[in-house]
């Protein structure tokens, strides 16, 4: 596997080989800048006890602002919170992917 990997590189330019450290760092910030974003996101969120109370009691209130739930401020910050989560997860794997083909 590293003998394929070392003649992958050996065809690629001088500059790809270079770029790898580079983007390393690239990566960390980028997953560094989504995790304070999504702590903030995640913070944001209010508290969701209010499902939890109407299953109890058998009490559901249908209100104009329960039927537009998709517009409200709890489901934009769970849709940021989930992609901040995914824009991580494919950094890390390109991160992975970066120290696997070229460590130096």
């Amino acid at each position: 596997m590293k003998n394929i990997l070392s003649q992958v590189l050996a065809l690629a330019p001088d500059w790809v080989a270079a770029s790898f450290p580079i983007i390393r760092i690239v990566l960390v910030c980028i997953m560094a800048l989504c995790a304070i974003c999504m702590t903030v996101a995640i913070l944001m969120q209010s508290n969701s006890n209010d499902d939890a109370t109407s299953a109890l009691t058998g009490h559901v209130q249908e209100s104009y602002y329960a039927q537009n739930k998709g517009e409200s401020k709890n489901v934009r910050l769970s849709r940021a919170t989930l992609t901040l989560i995914c824009i991580i997860a494919v950094c890390i794997v390109l991160y992975f992917v970066s120290l696997i083909i070229y460590q130096g």
